[in-house]
């Protein structure tokens, strides 16, 4: 939650922190926030409502005091299950109307798009922070270079070449806040009446930001080994966006010969190949997949890639890598634009990894999630209702194909009502077809512990052994 909106008077005799406390009680109390949803913090809320961070405080503390909100250690401040609170002011009305209808407690939260971040090295990150403002400060308040800072930029480059094996130099790298930022970037680039051709199911995120960039943009089924090239010959397509290392939500790992096919496909056409290397960080079985922008000899290969899943989505740090010539559109084009990263938070990620953190970290996440997704697959196997079981050994999610007579949609439903969350697959399909037989749901473990994912299948047990 980034704000709350609260009509605070001046003139009342009620002190502004009890308007700012009673109006948070109120809405926890209606529903309207819940559990577990993080409050803004106090110096933002201050800000956003022009009054001293003082007076936040105090209301928060208030809040704490009364069981309404916890405050985590470095986290921030999380709404508390307040249902027997809530249940005690009913009965202390004298003849209340009608009790309000509250939502069904969200208790476990299979979310594809959540990571750990219990593990996450805190006192690294602290570290490299506290250095580098200790050494020269304040030229690092100063505007950096657009694209983004040398030093990080030749940070990634490292990283990618040694990692993914991605061919490129420092000066072909543009830093940006998140991928949908870089794709818009990226669109000016382009130039208009681009028509960008998608796997389906795929990663809407990216579908709905070419939508708004007014991109014409058709969905390819896919095989086994992901997008069908030989349909996509039958569009006028001259741009393929794809996930090649695991496809998502497929978790489809697109075999050598496939990737050969979709470069001659681009060659050929005069296109480009939007390659989004979606999780590659995390793979639990064999090697790990070569990026495709590395096979790539004609430069026709534009490569996405995000700190947000390897590191931490508040991080809010991603990059591209362009061919040479789109280079140069860009420094005629774009290179105006300044850099949508503070300089600070590229300045410590480069430290961050140039200094081994980045590395020891990412190895330490895959043994926890190599281990969350064990214990996954061993639980999912003990259900009779688990009919097939996609995009395994990689990512932080697994695709099942469900015996049930209900649709993936109507099981999101019946799982909502008892308090879980699951993602039907047909929520990705921007076709609009149902592509098997059965229901398919999207149960993501990152940021489930052992403990929880057992829960969340016991509790799934329930609504779709039972029908």
């Amino acid at each position: 939650m980034n704000e709350i909106m609260i009509s605070l008077s001046h003139d009342e005799k009620t002190p502004l922190y009890q308007q700012i406390y009673e109006h948070i009680k109120g809405e926890i109390i209606d529903g309207r926030i819940s559990c577990g949803e993080k409050l803004p913090s106090t110096r933002f809320l201050a800000g956003y409502l022009q009054v001293s961070r003082s007076t936040v405080e105090l209301a928060y503390e208030q809040l704490v005091s009364e069981g309404y909100i916890e405050a985590k250690p470095y986290r921030g401040y999380f709404v508390c299950d307040v249902s027997d609170l809530y249940d005690l002011e009913i009965t202390l009305e004298e003849e209340p109307k009608t009790a309000k209808k509250q939502k069904p407690e969200q208790r476990i939260d299979f979310s594809p798009n959540e990571i750990d971040l219990e593990h996450f090295a805190f006192n690294a990150w602290r570290k490299v922070n506290k250095n580098m403002l200790s050494e020269d400060s304040g030229e690092l308040f100063r505007a950096g270079e657009g694209a983004g800072e040398p030093t990080f930029r030749e940070a990634i480059c490292n990283y990618l070449y040694q990692s993914r094996g991605v061919v490129c130099t420092p000066d072909r790298i543009i830093v940006g806040a998140g991928n949908e930022y870089l794709l818009m970037l990226l669109a000016q680039i382009l130039g208009e009446g681009r028509t960008v051709a998608m796997e389906s199911p795929t990663y809407m995120q990216a579908y709905q930001t070419f939508c708004n960039l007014g991109y014409q943009v058709c969905g390819i089924a896919m095989d086994k080994q992901g997008m069908d090239v030989a349909k996509l010959q039958q569009e006028k397509a001259d741009i393929v966006y794809v996930m090649p290392s695991h496809q998502f939500p497929m978790g489809t790992v697109m075999p050598l010969k496939r990737r050969m096919e979709l470069l001659k496909w681009a060659e050929a056409k005069d296109a480009y190949i939007i390659e989004d290397d979606h999780d590659s960080e995390f793979r639990y079985k064999g090697k790990p997949i070569p990026s495709l922008q590395g096979a790539d000899k004609k430069d026709r290969v534009i490569y996405l890639g995000t700190f947000s899943r390897s590191i931490a989505p508040a991080i809010r740090v991603s990059y591209m890598v362009l061919p040479k010539h789109l280079m140069k559109v860009y420094r005629e084009r774009c290179s105006f634009y300044a850099s949508t990263v503070p300089r600070t938070q590229q300045m410590a990620l480069a430290a961050f990894m140039q200094e081994g953190h980045f590395e020891r970290h990412l190895n330490k996440m895959r043994s926890i999630y190599r281990k969350k997704h064990d214990f996954l697959m061993e639980e999912l196997k003990k259900r009779n209702w688990v009919r097939k079981i996609y995009g395994d050994n990689a990512g932080m999610h697994v695709l099942v194909e469900v015996n049930s007579k209900f649709t993936d949609e109507e099981l999101r439903k019946l799982a909502l009502g008892i308090g879980i969350r699951i993602y039907p697959l047909s929520e990705y399909d921007i076709l609009g077809e149902q592509k098997t037989e059965y229901p398919m749901i999207l149960l993501g473990y990152g940021s489930l512990s052992e403990e929880e994912i057992k829960t969340g299948l016991e509790e799934l047990d329930k609504i779709i052994a039972f029908f």
